[in-house]
């Protein structure tokens, strides 16, 4: 006979009923993303003040350092000859500092202004010293020159407007 089923009793009757009664959970309604408090918003709005601040220094940095740019690409088509190295640097100069300071210098003065700029001697006593004769006579080109001009021209402090 049918012994293998389980006799049904009263205890395993009533918990399939009460499962049975359980009713299914409201579904909750969807959490807000938006700040409950001022704080929140007005941290929102500092922090983008600070980007919008942000952003307007990186752009003013990158209009004021548009000569630099330009006398990279220039110094990159000079093939290392002096005489366009030196016609480089003191179109960059007269670019960042004010005219009456730069246009006057030459020989050794012009290579102190070089030198003061970024420290060291190595205009006056290295390299650049090509650069003071080289628009009067033949130089030979010079790889090391090109180097400290590029130098130069990267980390020279111009009079920021």
């Amino acid at each position: 006979m049918e012994q293998d089923a389980a006799p049904a009793t009263p205890d395993n009757d009533s918990l399939i009923g009460l499962i049975e009664q359980l009713v299914e959970p409201a579904e909750l309604a969807p959490i807000s993303m938006m700040p409950q408090t001022w704080g929140w918003a007005v941290l929102a709005a500092l922090v983008l003040a600070a980007l919008a601040y942000a952003l307007w220094r990186w752009r003013r940095q990158y209009r004021a350092n548009a000569y630099r740019r330009a006398a990279l690409r220039m110094l990159s088509g000079a093939g290392d000859d002096p005489a366009r190295i030196a016609e480089i640097l003191r179109r960059t100069a007269l670019a960042a500092y004010p005219r009456d300071q730069v246009a006057s210098l030459f020989g050794a003065d012009w290579l102190g202004f070089l030198d003061r700029q970024i420290g060291g001697e190595a205009f006056r006593n290295g390299p650049g010293r090509a650069i003071a004769s080289a628009p009067y006579r033949p130089t030979p080109p010079d790889a090391q020159l090109t180097r400290l001009a590029e130098t130069w021209i990267r980390r020279h402090r111009g009079v920021t407007p």
